[in-house]
């Protein structure tokens, strides 16, 4: 635990947890060879600084976070017993490689292309069903939790749970887009069924993409049930400004700010 950081400047959320996709901190490394910014200092800032665990989405490209640095963050959390390490990516491509070697906490399986700038969509469960279900199974076998990236679709959550996944990641893109504008509250309503339903049926509830200070509070506030929130564009670059010890500060707090959470006494 970092000394220069006071308990009573540290925000643990009693129930949505935050962890921090350092993707990006990968991305700006790669445009050199020299090795800075590191990605695994970066995390530990993170995790001083109370964010309860650390994203990955190692793309078969490399073109951000590479296979040493999954190790690498694998080593790192050893030493964080409490933080959580989630793996993300398309099972059918390089990701079961890395949950088979690391054994993460966490396996979140987007369905991305190989050459998908960035995660645009959830999965079709009736269209992926037979690829995922040995898959979310194997997972189970090495003691890994599953998640399964979604767009906001409660009649889909059902099919969800009888695939064997642990968790859903709510892709909120659309959420982010329609935030502050008159359309924010019919598009979050859609977010606020999918969790419903999800949550009857026993499932857990992840989400992530574009979510930043400006749209997490109201977000977390309306949707029932959310257990942790992946975030990595948007802080990163909040981190320019703030530095990411502080920034780290400002998501948890917006956290506390919707009520899901206490600060630490």
């Amino acid at each position: 635990m970092n000394p220069l950081v006071a308990p009573e400047q540290i925000v643990r959320p009693h129930r949505c947890a935050l962890s921090v996709n350092v993707n990006k901190v990968a991305h700006l490394r790669n445009t050199r060879h020299l090795g800075i910014p590191s990605v695994a200092r970066a995390a530990t800032l993170c995790l001083q600084a109370g964010a309860q665990g650390i994203t990955v989405h190692p793309r078969p490209d490399e073109r951000h976070i590479r296979a040493g640095d999954v190790m690498e963050l694998a080593a790192l959390l050893k030493q964080w017993p409490e933080a959580q390490y989630n793996i993300e990516g398309n099972p059918t491509q390089n990701l079961m490689a890395f949950i088979r070697d690391v054994r993460p906490h966490q396996a979140t399986f987007v369905p991305d292309s190989e050459d998908q700038f960035t995660s645009d969509h959830g999965w079709d469960v009736a269209k992926d069903a037979d690829r995922l279900r040995p898959l979310i199974e194997e997972c189970h076998g090495l003691g890994v939790r599953v998640s399964l990236f979604m767009d906001p679709l409660p009649e889909a959550m059902a099919a969800v749970r009888e695939l064997g996944a642990d968790r859903i990641e709510l892709y909120t893109e659309t959420y982010a887009s329609a935030h502050g504008t008159p359309r924010q509250a019919e598009v979050l309503a859609q977010f606020t069924r999918t969790a419903e339903a999800a949550l009857a049926l026993g499932l857990g509830i992840n989400a992530g993409h574009d979510l930043n200070l400006a749209n997490l509070t109201d977000f977390i506030r309306a949707v029932p049930g959310v257990d942790e929130v992946s975030i990595g564009h948007a802080l990163i670059a909040d981190a320019l400004e703030y530095g990411l010890g502080d920034t780290v500060h400002r998501y948890l707090r917006a956290i506390v700010d919707a009520g899901a959470a206490e600060s630490l006494a």
